[in-house]
């Protein structure tokens, strides 16, 4: 027989019933809540006069809506945003759960601080009713995204029934060039598969470039598998993992720390496992990218100009496609190069951590935003601005002209509250860029932090690689 590959391993881990026609009860490990969707799940249980099964096991945090000004408190621009704080606080607390309140510390956007607070871990089942839960696959956890009745179900009774999806492996080797990240690598990927090229699947994420990224580059991957439409994505733990959790507050400590790491250590897809799909990746062909449409899969190299229609490569239809050029106001053969923007966002879930500051600070150091473009910087985590902060990362991007701001989802996503202007072109390190994503018709160019930075500078979309120091 076939060898397991480390998704199968981990879902034997966990299945308590194999309910039939390819649907399995799985136990959950860990769940996480934000507040946009947390205190839906929890009011509905406590109406239900259910408890919460393992309190221990569940995080909150206010991320999504929370505003990111500073001085902010419970009130926020989205109507009716400061009711759901107070409602999820009011909640979580009732039911015993570990809250990471406004002015916690500990508080940031679920996906960033999960990992840097050694929550999610490898070998974990974890679910968040976010459909970007994916990114913590990324520390070798079977870890996807769920609706809040699905939430609810998981609170009460630490299971879930699930669906098999499955199992696709993408094989990237070689090396990136210099100047090409994770977010490029993860744009390539999607535009070369499409925003449906992984539907129905678990994605693996192996090969030597893989390896090569260090864990916060493997996050920014993973996040992006959702753009496929896969189930969740994994990148199996090595040694790397493991020196990236040892010390953070909730990861096993002494003897269990021992223990836990023997046990990662055996986390990995059998040489002789069988995939369902697999898709091999020459990480030399890899360049900075952008967006130019409204759905990640509609993203070429910078260098590259606005593409026509491809009805082979199954991304779509010509409809969409032209609706994308209106939408955009770009237009066939047009250099994305010479496109100019109005805006320019560094944050979410994708690309606002640590390393991802550092890199745009390196080149917005000495440097300022062109006339007229208005900047934004928002940490991932409270954690992250305060480590940015003790390094003068803060300075760099004030100094530059960017608005250096408190940690949350911000302008990843508009649902009522802060926004760009309309029809605003924005140059964004988020992980969407859907119609109005970012505010009424607002046209968002999705990138790497590095070229968020050079193009505020420039005034306009270009390859980061110019503005190298």
């Amino acid at each position: 027989m076939a060898g397991s590959t480390l998704f199968d391993k981990l879902w034997d881990l966990h299945a308590i019933d194999d309910l039939g026609d390819g649907t399995g009860l799985l136990l959950i490990d860990r769940i996480l809540l934000h507040e946009r969707t947390g205190s839906v799940a929890l009011e509905s249980l406590r109406d239900a006069g259910r408890p919460v099964r393992a309190p221990k096991h569940v995080f909150v945090t206010m991320d999504h809506i929370v505003d990111t000004l500073p001085g902010r408190g419970d009130a926020t621009i989205m109507p009716t945003g400061t009711q759901f704080i107070q409602a999820t606080r009011a909640a979580a607390q009732e039911a015993g759960l570990t809250l990471f309140d406004v002015r916690d510390p500990r508080q940031g956007i679920v996906h960033v601080i999960s990992p840097e607070q050694g929550i999610v871990l490898p070998g974990l089942t974890l679910v968040c009713p976010d459909s970007h839960s994916c990114t913590q696959g990324a520390l070798g956890a079977l870890a996807w995204g769920i609706g809040s009745t699905e939430a609810e179900h998981a609170l009460a009774t630490s299971t879930l029934r699930v669906r098999k999806p499955r199992t696709m492996r993408v094989r990237i080797d070689g090396a990136l060039a210099a100047g090409v990240t994770a977010k490029d690598l993860a744009l390539h990927l999607v535009a070369r598969l499409g925003s449906a090229g992984a539907s129905g699947h678990h994605v693996e994420f192996a090969g030597s470039a893989v390896t090569a990224l260090d864990i916060e580059g493997r996050l920014t991957l993973c996040n992006m598998a959702t753009e496929m439409a896969a189930f969740s994505a994994i990148v199996a733990p090595d040694e790397k993992t493991i020196a990236y959790l040892e010390g953070r507050s909730y990861a096993p400590k002494g003897a269990a720390w021992d223990a836990a790491v023997a046990f990662w250590r055996t986390l990995a897809t059998d040489a002789d496992a069988v995939f369902d799909r697999e898709h091999l990746i020459d990480a030399a062909d890899v360049a900075p990218m952008v967006s130019w449409g409204t759905s990640p899969q509609q993203s070429v190299p910078l260098g590259a100009a606005v593409p026509g229609f491809d009805g082979d490569a199954g991304h779509g239809t010509q409809a969409a496609h032209d609706r994308a050029l209106d939408y955009m106001a770009v237009a066939e053969g047009q250099p994305l190069g010479a496109l100019p923007i109005d805006a320019a966002f560094i944050g979410s879930c994708t690309n606002a951590r640590l390393s991802d500051l550092r890199r745009a600070a390196a080149i917005l150091k000495g440097r300022h935003v062109a006339p007229g473009v208005k900047a934004i910087c928002v940490p991932g985590s409270t954690q992250v601005k305060a480590q940015a902060e003790a390094e003068g990362l803060d300075r760099i991007f004030r100094e530059a002209g960017f608005e250096w701001r408190e940690a949350g989802c911000s302008m990843c996503f508009f649902a009522g509250g802060e926004s760009f202007g309309h029809r605003q072109r924005v140059v964004t390190s988020t992980n969407r860029n859907f119609e109005s994503r970012q505010g009424p018709e607002t046209r968002s160019h999705l990138a790497s932090p590095e070229t968020v930075a050079a193009s505020a500078i420039a005034g306009h979309l270009v390859d980061p690689r110019e503005f190298a120091q």
